[in-house]
């Protein structure tokens, strides 16, 4: 919990949640940030294997491999959808 109590590392999963798969230069305008500040988080969540990184070519793409964190970020986005409701 304390890796995705971070507002940056959440939108990040979000936005990679939404679109399946993105490299690092695709998050960083997504997230209007420097490609360096994506790529240091990214690492955070690969070594706890929350995402995995593929090489496609000369990119390299990031997806969640967790199906747990993919879970937790559909419960959240269901709260908050209720909390604006109320």
């Amino acid at each position: 919990f304390k890796l995705l109590a971070n507002a940056t590392r959440l939108r990040m999963l979000h936005a990679l949640a939404s679109a399946g798969e993105l490299c690092v230069g695709e998050l960083a305008e997504k997230l209007c940030m420097k490609p360096q500040a994506i790529s240091n988080q990214l690492q955070r969540l690969a070594d706890r294997g929350i995402v995995e990184a593929q090489r496609n070519g000369l990119q390299i793409r990031y997806s969640i491999v967790d199906p747990c964190v993919l879970t937790l970020l559909h419960q959240g986005w269901c709260l908050a959808e209720d909390a604006q409701v109320r």
